[in-house]
């Protein structure tokens, strides 16, 4: 059974990870922490410790993982998982700190056996095939455990974005989820296309949000769980955003890339920016604060990715700022804009290695379009026309990072996404809510512009801009 987009919650397309990467980095290391698990489960393993068995693993990256993989820290992430570290919760100096001790050490040990592994040796950078056949997806990983040379226990990975993963079958190349586990088909409002969900609105004469929290309590998430766990979100959206505007610096990966939040923020908040740029510059300053903080490797919230990460804090804060919304309203916010992230994610995909950056950057903005029209009293037609505006003008945008690193262009990216948001909510406020091209239709395009676009501009540092 296909997932469908109401079966994907909130907390799924927003979860508390670190940078640089949520396919490249937060992707693989929970992929790597699944298959810790399932070696720390498997009892045979478990029960077959003996000195004369000597045990030893290999990680295989392919395709756009292994193309830029190390400048995103995959190599980094998969040894943080591989001993048991999840994102969301190991401080990330905790996390950055396992592959060099793993260099120096050569082993690991997972329950009662001891695993024979150097990162330097035993982490395989892989081209777009796999065993001569195309990859079943662009994020590939193989994870390979030998007892005396023989396969004890292999694992397919695909990272498809925003920190999710799906499990691969070795055999049919077939991939399911290992997020959504249990389909809830008793929903009190189905829908998996936005038309469906904007009539589900309209007929049962509930607002975007209601409809969410009691599909989330049909699945056994209460409100008031649901809401502590949007607060702990947004807090950790604001730190990072708090984060990016104190620290100074070069940007680590090589490119020297200097800091510049810091800078924009005092210059705008000590009035000596231009004054007819402080409505663009308030926004894009928060959203540069969040990517730098992404860069390198700090505390970030997937939003949906981890490339795309500074929009939604940025229009959040901004709008919380000029408008003094409160705690409610911005988790409402979330909640709508987890609706599209969903939609996106079912109906076309929100990896920058499968379509490009239109479905990180592209999908973000009008994730925070549809939330800040919600936010500022819109009805559902006018998020649906909201949604669509941020998708329609970044259909075809690459990704194309330079060195792959998640630095030039895509800081920069962010910050003009997050004014494209509040663009086109302004624009959806200003109409009645009607408009040619539904969000529907424009995800159909933007999945065959994706398919389309040539892989070496998908996040492969091989076309555009990262040819430098």
């Amino acid at each position: 059974m296909h997932l469908r987009a109401d079966q994907i919650s909130p907390l799924e397309m927003f979860k508390i990870g670190i940078g640089p990467s949520s396919s490249h980095t937060v992707g693989p290391m929970v992929a790597a922490l699944e298959y810790h698990k399932k070696i720390l489960d498997d009892q045979e393993i478990q029960k077959d410790s003996s000195p004369q068995n000597k045990y030893k693993l290999t990680i295989e990256l392919f395709g756009s993982l292994s193309a830029t993989g190390k400048g995103h820290c995959t190599d980094g992430a998969v040894c943080a998982g591989l001993l048991g570290l999840h994102p969301s919760v190991a401080k990330p100096e905790e996390i950055w700190a396992v592959m060099p001790n793993l260099v120096n050490i050569k082993s690991f040990i997972i329950g009662a056996i001891k695993i024979d592994f150097d990162p330097e040796k035993d982490i395989l950078w892989k081209d777009f095939q796999i065993d001569n056949n195309f990859l079943p997806h662009p994020n590939t990983i193989r994870f390979r455990l030998y007892r005396n040379n023989e396969i004890a226990k292999e694992l397919l990975v695909a990272s498809v974005g925003g920190g999710f993963v799906e499990l691969i079958d070795s055999h049919t190349g077939k991939r399911f989820s290992n997020q959504s586990k249990e389909m809830h088909t008793n929903l009190p409002y189905p829908y998996n296309s936005a038309t469906e969900f904007v009539q589900q609105c309209i007929n049962n004469k509930k607002s975007a949000w209601e409809i969410v929290i009691a599909n989330e309590a049909a699945k056994g998430l209460n409100e008031k769980t649901l809401r502590a766990k949007l607060a702990e979100i947004l807090n950790t959206m604001m730190n990072s955003i708090e984060a990016g505007l104190s620290a100074e610096g070069i940007l680590p990966g090589g490119l020297n890339v200097q800091r510049r939040a810091k800078k924009l923020y005092q210059q705008m908040t000590n009035g000596k920016s231009p004054h007819w740029a402080k409505n663009d510059l308030q926004p894009s300053v928060y959203a540069i604060a969040v990517n730098e903080e992404n860069a390198a490797g700090g505390r970030v919230v997937t939003a949906p990715t981890n490339g795309s990460s500074g929009i939604i804090p940025s229009v959040w804060r901004t709008l919380k700022e000029n408008h003094q919304l409160n705690e409610e309203t911005l988790q409402n916010g979330l909640l709508v804009a987890s609706v599209i992230g969903a939609l996106v994610k079912v109906h076309a995909s929100i990896s920058g290695a499968e379509v490009g950056c239109q479905g990180e950057v592209g999908t973000s903005c009008a994730m925070a379009a549809a939330g800040a029209t919600a936010m500022l009293g819109g009805n559902i037609s006018q998020i649906e026309q909201a949604a669509e505006m941020g998708i329609e003008h970044h259909l075809g945008m690459t990704c194309d990072p330079i060195k792959g690193l998640v630095q030039i262009p895509c800081i920069e990216r962010n910050a003009m996404g997050a004014v494209k948001a509040l663009n086109a909510c302004v624009l959806a406020l200003a109409s009645d809510g009607s408009h040619m091209i539904s969000l529907d239709r424009v995800l159909e395009v933007m999945k065959q512009t994706g398919l389309d676009m040539n892989q070496k501009y998908k996040e492969t540092a091989t076309g555009g801009l990262a040819l430098g």
